[in-house]
């Protein structure tokens, strides 16, 4: 290997936890910058827009352009203009973020096709229930992510992931996902990076959907034992990372390795 050129960063529980920065993390982007390396941040973020998630990365003093950020929403809508052009979009997701999905007329009362966020409380019974009688009426469903859970101060949280194999069950036709753990949210962010997936560092604290679906399109692993991390999951799992560390304050020491 040639070295490392790029490192794409999960933000949510490897950068910051409920918002507030992980011990090191500041400078460990700081440090990346000054090596001339490539850094982008790839999240299933769907609570705020890239200029919003943007704006709190560098209000925990972590730098960060809009145009860098790679989110779910932002890769779902490229999705479905392309793929159902003109479409009445009911969106179904915790937080606004209307900015993100430009190019999409919002119907919810009459929409033809459906679009999953972030879970939060606006995943009510009532709502669950409708989607899935729109899916047996044959209007298409995609998810901006295939998450399962995030981490905040106050323990785990569920999300869209959970909810997806039982209204998959019942409809009998598959949800497509868009963001992580999508094979193509990570090479869209290479793309956008401009490196290659081989000389790109991916660094998360999902083992399968930030760190092994990277690899499996050529991205290097990196596990961090911070925010959702749970060493019985590690300890399980049959396909190992490339690499843990104990946090993000330890990637610079990581790429001195990888150099």
């Amino acid at each position: 290997m040639a070295g490392v050129e790029g490192v794409l960063l999960d933000i949510d529980g490897v950068l910051v936890t409920s918002w507030h920065p992980i011990d090191g993390a500041a400078a460990a982007v700081r440090e990346v910058r000054e090596r001339g390396l490539a850094c982008a941040y790839l999240t299933n973020t769907t609570s705020r827009t890239c200029d919003e998630i943007a704006d709190a990365l560098r209000s925990a003093g972590i730098e960060a352009d809009a145009g860098e950020i790679v989110t779910a929403a932002r890769l779902t809508a490229e999705y479905v203009r392309s793929t159902y052009p003109g479409a009445r979009a009911w969106v179904l997701n915790s937080g606004d973020i209307t900015a993100d999905l430009s190019g999409i007329e919002l119907d919810d009362d009459d929409p033809e096709v459906v679009i999953l966020g972030g879970a939060g409380p606006e995943f009510t019974h009532d709502a669950l229930s409708r989607v899935v009688e729109l899916m047996l009426d044959g209007v298409p469903v995609v998810a901006m992510h295939r998450g399962t859970t995030w981490a905040t101060h106050d323990g785990l949280r569920i999300d869209t992931g959970t909810y997806l194999p039982g209204m998959e069950e019942v409809a009998g036709t598959n949800v497509v996902s868009v963001g992580k753990p999508s094979l193509a949210a990570f090479l869209t962010a290479t793309d956008l990076m401009g490196t290659e997936p081989d000389v790109t560092v991916m660094v998360g604290d999902d083992l399968t959907g930030d760190v092994l679906a990277a690899q499996r399109v050529g991205l290097i692993g990196v596990l961090v034992r911070t925010g959702k991390f749970r060493q019985s999951i590690l300890d399980l799992a049959p396909q190992r990372p490339d690499h843990v560390v104990d946090s993000v304050a330890q990637l610079p020491k990581l790429l001195d390795e990888l150099a």
